[in-house]
């Protein structure tokens, strides 16, 4: 849903440098654009039946002839790939504003740009913030062609939002600059530590820094309906000196700034073969004392200026094309066993996947309510002084 950037969302270009893209100074797509002969509308419909089919979607999208998207840096979860994949299919341009930025940076964005050309087309946000936004009213509904393969609880039953790719909470290490790597929580509070452990954001505003104290709450005799422990973890970890506040970036692992990132393990993975040709040997270990599983979700702006070109985007990424691009870039894509039973699956990437034992649970909407609740009243408090 980077870099172990502060985004809530490896690997198709360089770790150190993530391009901005400036947002287009035209107005906004005309209607006509966005609409067919025969009257429908892109900004109404649910599905690409509902606008007349695919071939009318693509043609409407190609009239609008571009697309707003924010925090997608392209070294995340592949998404330089799908950016490419995706403008050299249909010839849309998409404009990615603020690359780094988070979840919250999205939401912001829609609610503060309503009716302007500069408002994101669609939202990559960590599963938490998607329900937020869904609660606001800020999403449009719609099915893709695929959403019937996507697991129940991995999707809202009005479409308003999905699951598109997700990981586990990793533990990532520079094996040059550390003895010995940590690989479990417990072991972060080493002394050993001092000043090397780091999360990729703030994960008030961070879905992947969100997940780092929800795995340290399960590690530390929480739950999903407890997030005070992971909370009480990283006041420990400040504490003793080991947390540092520096976000954990590609750039800051290079300059030995955070030889230790907590962050999603597909980024870890993914840095990991980056980083081999910058002499970095960068470990990566799924914590087995708290093996927390997360999705980042996708989402249409219920006002998006670009309505065509937003859903369809939808459908490449949920296409077997954009489903495989994501797992080459060691995410675990939502239709993953629909492709796997449908023979589409790329099975050499699959077979590269960190590996984790038992089958991952999640938190409900209102466990993921309830933590976002207790991180906002009291991270701030864990890791201040």
């Amino acid at each position: 849903m980077t870099v172990p950037l502060p985004r809530t969302a490896v690997l198709g270009g360089s770790l150190a440098v993530v391009a901005v893209l400036a947002l287009s100074a035209c107005g906004a797509a005309s209607d006509n654009a966005s609409a067919t002969a025969d009257g429908k509308s892109a900004a109404t419909a649910t599905s690409a039946a509902d606008f007349g089919g695919m071939s009318k979607l693509i043609a409407a999208a190609k009239k609008e002839g571009t697309l707003h998207a924010m925090a997608l840096p392209r070294d995340w979860a592949n998404y330089g790939a799908l950016i490419d994949g995706f403008q050299k299919k249909y010839g849309i341009k998409i404009e990615v504003e603020n690359p780094d930025g988070s979840s919250q940076d999205e939401i912001n964005a829609v609610t503060s740009r309503k009716g302007q050309d500069r408002s994101p087309d669609v939202l990559d946000l960590g599963s938490s913030f998607a329900l937020s936004a869904a609660q606001q009213g800020l999403l449009a509904p719609y099915k893709v062609t695929g959403y019937d393969g996507i697991p129940a609880a991995q999707k809202d039953a009005q479409a308003r939002w999905y699951n598109d790719y997700g990981g586990y909470v990793s533990i990532g290490c520079d094996a040059k600059r550390v003895k010995t790597c940590p690989t479990t929580f417990k072991d972060l509070l080493k002394p050993e530590y001092k000043g090397q452990v780091a999360l990729n954001g703030n994960p008030t505003k961070s879905g992947s820094a969100f997940g780092g104290v929800y795995a340290a709450a399960l590690a530390s005799g929480g739950s999903f309906d407890d997030i005070q422990p992971g909370l009480d973890f990283f006041a420990k970890l400040k504490k003793n000196g080991n947390y540092t506040p520096v976000e954990s970036t590609p750039a800051t692992v290079e300059k030995g700034e955070t030889p230790i990132s907590i962050d999603w393990d597909y980024l870890n993975a993914g840095y990991a073969d980056e980083f081999k040709s910058k002499g970095v040997d960068w470990k990566v270990a799924i914590p087995t004392d708290g093996k927390y599983a997360q999705f980042y979700s996708q989402a249409v702006n219920k006002d998006a200026p670009h309505p065509a070109a937003a859903r369809l985007w939808q459908e490449y990424l949920y296409s077997a094309e954009g489903q495989n691009l994501w797992l080459k870039g060691y995410a675990r894509p939502a239709l993953m066993a629909a492709l796997d039973k449908a023979g589409t699956l790329d099975a050499a990437a699959a077979a590269k996947l960190p590996k984790v034992d038992g089958t991952p649970s999640f938190p409900t909407e209102a466990q993921q309510s309830k933590a976002k609740t207790g991180l906002a009243q009291g991270w701030g408090k864990a890791v201040s002084g």
